[in-house]
């Protein structure tokens, strides 16, 4: 199915803080349009094009023109910095590049250094060596290209160091049209339909909105797409629009419980059927609070970009395994192995692999995508985790975010998940600082509803507060604050950025 299946006049996608509803008609029309610029220009299938925009109007109608034209397209953070936004454009061989005039600043930082000199475009506005976007696809033809082929999402990982790596999946070897396993298989267990309204809180460059309203309109529901996440906003909106379906990350989850009581009852979800959560661990207390204030519509799954194999876990299935991120999904399968690469038995902790996943690759980079594979093609997101003996995969954290303290390994994320439940607690990051006798200790960096309150005196209440939910060893010995914590949009906390910190302040 695509946008051209559907009532033109049915509302494809609304722009939550415009007030702005795109029907399918004119999604179906300018995106045709664009396809046939792209062609114009001589772009073929498997070449790429790259967008850095914020959440605008045009970005799915961009989108759908590279989907329907068999071409790759890499959705880039406008909120990264000029030199990042070039190295991705050129990394990933981008033959056109699509911006809009609210990030002038960050194109005129970059343009001139970009090697491939991609045709650069312009949204609601013009610059130096930019043309206006909208100018440039008026004289094209609203009807379909005539070699119209799937396309595929390029995107890139949001590294902590070094520069991000682009993810190159298969191109998806099924003619336009026709159903796509991997679509299919999501629609099928969210039940997405013509009825589905769908609300998308966070930013669309990231590959889990992204994949998801592509999703939604691919089976003719509707978008509901917030310009910039608020709490309340969010259930407003829910509240509106009749939204059946949401997608979240485990912070919007704890901003949203932090609401007044009032704030948070009183809005109409009864429509809410499905809510969807991934891209971070949530600790247990907070999705119980969720299935506690929401109902058993709470779905979580794990996977990661790259699309090498996922799980997934209902409200239902939780509640008797709490703390799982579920079973494998669709024909994969999860092993547990060591740094030898020998699978471990059931409740030992080690390296989480899939095996029977989809295939990708980390753009020109052959050694990082052969140290996430086994000789036998299992490959791995670099996450620590158990299997229970019903195959429930419990994650423990990042194998990089490990803490050796006295030759004891400790898995930051328990204390993360202890220190956030704390009413004076917004956003918490553990991570291993040096410590001459045991090698690592234990630190927490945390981000308070009121920074005003931070001091020696809430610290101490903090660790204590920690000593009563989980063994000492494994609590921070110290705590610093910090106005707001480094996180991605998406939920994503970049902790290397803290931890690196400390670690560079020690080695002076």
């Amino acid at each position: 199915m695509y946008p051209g299946n559907f009532d033109p006049d049915r509302p494809a996608y609304i722009m939550a803080d415009a007030g702005l509803t795109v029907s399918y008609g004119e999604l179906e029309a300018v995106s045709n349009q664009i396809a046939h610029l792209f062609r114009d220009l001589g772009l073929k299938r498997g070449d790429s094009i790259a967008l850095c925009l914020e959440n605008h109007r045009s970005f799915f109608q961009i989108c759908w023109a590279a989907h329907r034209s068999g071409i790759y397209f890499t959705a880039i953070s406008y909120r990264l910095q000029a030199n990042e936004v070039e190295y991705i454009v050129n990394d990933c061989g981008a033959k056109i590049l699509i911006t809009s005039a609210q990030l002038e600043d960050t194109f005129n930082g970059f343009k001139d250094k970009l090697v491939n000199k991609p045709a650069c475009y312009m949204l609601d506005g013009t610059a130096q060596g930019a043309s206006s976007f909208e100018d440039a696809i008026k004289p094209y033809p609203t009807e379909p290209i005539a070699d119209q082929s799937y396309g595929q999402s390029l995107l890139y990982s949001s590294g902590t160091t070094g520069m991000p790596k682009g993810i190159k999946k298969p191109m998806v070897d099924v003619p336009w049209a026709e159903p796509d396993p991997v679509f299919e298989a999501r629609r099928i267990r969210y039940e997405f339909d013509e009825d589905s309204i769908y609300l998308s809180p966070a930013p669309l460059y990231h590959a889990a909105p992204l994949g998801f309203t592509m999703n939604v309109l691919r089976y003719g529901g509707t978008c509901v797409v917030m310009e910039h996440y608020e709490s309340e906003r969010a259930l407003e909106l829910i509240e509106q629009f009749k939204v059946t379906h949401s997608q979240w990350v485990p912070t919007m989850f704890v901003r949203m419980l932090k609401l007044p009581e009032g704030d948070r009852r009183r809005h109409d979800l009864s429509s809410h059927r499905v809510a969807i959560h991934a891209a971070a661990p949530c600790p247990i207390s907070v999705k119980e609070q969720m299935i506690d204030w929401w109902g058993p519509i709470v779905h979580e799954y794990y996977a990661g970009t790259e699309g090498n194999g996922s799980t997934t876990i209902t409200s239902r299935e939780w509640l008797s395994h709490k703390g799982s991120v579920g079973k494998p999904a669709g024909e994969c399968k999860v092993h547990i192995m060591d740094d030898e690469g020998v699978v471990l038995p059931t409740g030992q902790a080690g390296g989480v692999y899939f095996e029977g996943g989809g295939q990708f690759e980390y753009l020109h980079d052959e050694e990082k995508t052969n140290a996430s594979r086994t000789s036998n093609g299992w490959s791995t997101l670099g996450d620590i985790g158990h299997l229970d003996e019903e195959g429930y995969l419990y994650l423990t954290d990042r194998k990089s975010f490990m803490i050796i303290s006295g030759g004891v390994n400790i898995y930051p994320q328990e204390a993360e998940n202890a220190l956030i439940t704390h009413p004076e607690v917004i956003d918490v990051a553990v991570f291993g600082v040096p410590n001459e006798e045991f090698g690592e200790e234990v630190k927490a960096v945390v981000q308070l509803a009121d920074f005003g309150s931070a001091g020696p005196a809430l610290a101490a209440e903090l660790m204590n507060y920690a000593r009563q939910k989980i063994s000492h060893i494994k609590c921070p010995r110290s705590i610093d604050f910090i106005a707001e914590l480094p996180r991605h949009p998406t939920g994503k906390l970049y902790k290397r950025l803290l931890k690196d910190k400390y670690w560079e302040t020690t080695s002076k």
